[in-house]
């Protein structure tokens, strides 16, 4: 565990996926492509509560509108075959799959830390100034937190579900997630025996070592036999053999919600501006990196279908055509909690 997530956390602390040195501003590199015909998804009046600046949390909770809203809503462009299309080729489920003799919570803090690293990319393009010196993504364009019909809100100091500018609730989330996955209790780096492997030196019953220059085991005091093994090894939970909290698991899942509503939130508010105007190219980049992400929460069960609900559609044609294997789409490696 220690070199390997060490290695992507550093990675991830060198500008956090950003760009290169040099690039120019998103805003700056607009091509002419037109834009295509899509509703708008955050027609709602503005309403940015004060208690916006003492949020503290994630928040579970979801106030998924349908009916009417969804209704009245226009096709999305990016739900359409010819737009759905990836920036690479073959599935996803090479880069899914975890190496045979690598642990499985080792594998999904990579996987959780690289896909944040992924997404930290198009957040800052939506973070970009546009021409009117405003972000791309701001209290007034985005006035709540959105993904179509879907809102979210941000749990506030008294554990209050609050509605915040989209802006605001993804750089709460962003500053969330970057707590976790860079706090060594949370996502541990060393090896869970410490600096040093573990000795395997022969021992007898009595923990005197074969080096003591005893030639004759000395029998240890009787045990209880009346235990189960479990009992004797104390709780267990997802990730303990390898060093992680018994919360890594549920910080797991809140990243991946938190990652999920982003990535909402960017195709339904942000897929034509910015992503369409700076290239056509920037499109199949942003279809690779989600299509990439919920491959991989699809095969290990980090995905319900309500947080996907929003995507759905998008999804689908990917499972159609393969870009997400089956086993993956089925979450093949469920984790049993």
């Amino acid at each position: 565990m220690s070199g390997f997530l060490q290695s992507v956390r550093q990675g991830f602390s060198n500008r956090q996926g950003g760009r290169a040195n040099g690039s120019a501003n998103p805003t700056q590199q607009r091509s002419q492509n037109g834009s295509p015909t899509t509703g708008n998804p955050s027609n709602i009046p503005a309403n940015a509560p004060a208690q916006f600046l003492a949020m503290t949390g994630p928040n579970t909770h979801e106030n998924s509108q349908t009916g009417g809203d969804e209704l009245s809503e226009s096709p999305k462009f990016f739900f359409m075959v010819e737009h759905a299309k990836l920036g690479v080729k073959g599935n996803m489920h090479p880069l899914a799959a975890k190496p045979i003799y690598l642990d499985l919570a080792d594998w999904l803090a990579h996987q959780t830390v690289e896909q944040f690293r992924l997404l930290t990319w198009y957040i800052e393009t939506i973070q970009e100034v546009n021409g009117s010196r405003a972000p791309i993504c701001n209290p007034t364009a985005c006035p709540q937190m959105t993904a179509g019909t879907a809102h979210y809100a941000w749990k506030n100091n008294e554990g209050i579900p609050v509605a915040v500018p989209a802006c605001k609730y993804i750089k709460l989330a962003q500053r969330w997630i970057v707590g976790k996955i860079q706090d060594p209790v949370a996502f541990p780096t060393d090896s869970p025996f410490g600096t040093s492997a573990p000795s395997f030196e022969a021992t007898y019953p009595s923990n005197v070592s074969s080096s003591s220059g005893s030639n004759k085991p000395i029998p240890a005091g009787p045990s209880t036999l009346n235990r189960t093994l479990s009992d004797l090894s104390g709780p267990d939970w997802f990730g303990k053999s390898a060093g992680f909290p018994e919360s890594f698991l549920a910080d797991v899942y809140t990243v991946w919600r938190l990652m999920m509503r982003i990535y909402g939130h960017i195709y339904h508010s942000h897929f034509v501006d910015p992503f369409w105007h700076l290239h056509k190219s920037c499109c199949p980049d942003l279809n690779s990196s989600f299509c990439f992400f919920v491959t991989v929460g699809k095969l290990y069960g980090l995905l319900t279908d309500k947080e996907l609900l929003p995507m759905q559609q998008l999804i689908n044609i990917w499972i159609a055509n393969g870009s997400i294997p089956s086993d993956c789409a089925n979450g093949a490696h469920t984790i049993a909690q």
